[in-house]
């Protein structure tokens, strides 16, 4: 299921411009978390502790963007896997239906 997202257009388009759109939403980030730190006319409450920082959310989209490389690798690898295996079993096949053939036909 993540494989279809990552390999959607949209995504294709997002890591096309994959710098300029994660700086878009750093901003957006950045602006929605701290809007709440100006001083509001009641008194309200200052700023909230973020420990979210754009360093942190840019290496979590690394992760999970080569995560979903990894997964794609892997799923071929074991598709190539399961295609050798069958090619070999279809081999073995042949070769046990070959030595059962009697030794009557061309020999000497």
């Amino acid at each position: 299921r993540w494989q279809k997202i990552f390999r959607s257009r949209l995504v294709g388009l997002a890591v096309a411009y994959g710098n300029t759109v994660f700086i878009v939403l750093i901003v957006i980030l950045v602006l929605l978390l701290f809007g709440g730190c100006f001083p509001h006319p009641g008194g309200g409450p200052g700023c909230p502790p973020t420990p979210v920082t754009p360093s942190l959310l840019r290496r979590l989209v690394t992760l999970i963007s080569h995560q979903a490389v990894l997964g794609a690798s892997s799923e071929a690898f074991r598709k190539q896997a399961e295609g050798a295996s069958q090619a070999a079993r279809r081999y073995m096949e042949e070769n046990d239906a070959l030595r059962k053939v009697p030794g009557g036909q061309g020999g000497v």
